[in-house]
């Protein structure tokens, strides 16, 4: 079985307005922020901190 990519019923995923934790630059997420959940990152410090974690 496929799935497909981009939203998990079929649709267009919905995107979050969020700010980075590093950075503080306003960037989307495919998930609703919590309040005192985890740090968000925007894409480019995500992948900066992927490349220290190796």
């Amino acid at each position: 079985m496929a799935y497909q990519q981009g939203g998990g019923f079929g649709g267009p995923r919905q995107m979050h307005k969020a700010v980075c934790a590093e950075c503080k630059k306003e960037c989307e997420v495919p998930f609703k922020p919590r309040e005192g959940g985890k740090p968000i990152l925007c894409r480019e410090c995500y992948a900066k901190s992927k490349g220290q974690n190796r």
